[in-house]
């Protein structure tokens, strides 16, 4: 039944564009709140040129933002931190790249410790906006781009229920796969929501401390491949290894 059910909503996939107009609708919503929300933070800030802001896409943007936003942190930090969280939550639920340089800009403007616990929230928030809207809509279209990988997931998830939250920590640590195919994917394989959010909060924590820390020295990197070298890679896999242990072990057992 399962798999006759996977095969029907794959033929309907096929046949049809990949969201319904009501859920288009649906989608468009959410959006329409994330910019309401960053247009009351942008009327509250003083009068000024705010032409440099824009979504990062690369060092020299996180630089430029980093030099102006310096002066605004001190003075209006609410306001601040609140347009950081809504623009890191939005990226992450709609799945738009650059949420890394999201993350060096707060170590550059907060530190590593403020930085990080604003990272690892905005992150787990975002995901967790990623997981319901998908649980939402999302079906058709994680058929429509990542049916073998989902195929993957499913089976790999499956086989390893009584130990999930391992596992999931285990994926959260390790590039085994992409963070915004796992926020989108999960509701479709059944992970419950409490496993997902102990899992992501957790679990993010290693990485965005690696990249916090180095925003912290923005004008050192020269490319984002710097911000993993060989020794933050290893200890992330030895994280992962150390959190999927359990599960080896009880099979081991049985």
């Amino acid at each position: 039944m399962e798999k006759r059910g996977e095969s029907d909503c794959k033929e309907n996939v096929e046949g049809r564009f990949p969201l319904t107009f009501w859920e288009v609708a649906g989608a468009s919503a959410v959006v329409g709140a994330f910019v309401l929300g960053l247009a009351c933070v942008y009327f509250t800030m003083p009068a000024s040129d705010y032409s440099f802001l824009k979504l990062p896409r690369s060092l020299e943007d996180i630089q430029i933002l980093r030099n102006h936003l310096e002066d605004y942190t001190s003075d209006y930090t609410i306001q601040v931190l609140v347009g950081y969280c809504m623009v890191y939550i939005f990226m992450q639920t709609f799945m738009i790249p650059g949420t890394v340089f999201m993350s060096l800009l707060a170590g550059s403007l907060f530190g590593v410790f403020k930085g990080v616990a604003l990272v690892v929230f905005t992150a787990t928030a975002g995901a967790s906006s990623c997981y319901f809207l998908s649980k939402l809509i999302g079906r058709p279209l994680v058929y429509f781009l990542w049916p073998d990988k989902l195929s993957f997931f499913q089976a790999q998830v499956s086989k390893r229920r009584e130990r999930l939250l391992n596992y999931m920590l285990f994926l959260r640590v390790t590039p085994t796969l992409p963070n915004t195919f796992i926020n989108v994917a999960s509701p479709m394989v059944d992970v419950p929501y409490h496993i997902f959010l102990l899992a992501t909060f957790i679990g993010l924590i290693p990485a965005a401390y690696v990249t916090v820390r180095a925003g912290i020295a923005l004008g050192e990197l020269q490319s984002v491949g710097d911000l993993y070298d060989f020794q933050s890679i290893a200890t992330l896999f030895l994280i992962g290894v150390v959190s999927v242990t359990p599960t080896l072990m009880s099979k081991t057992k049985s």
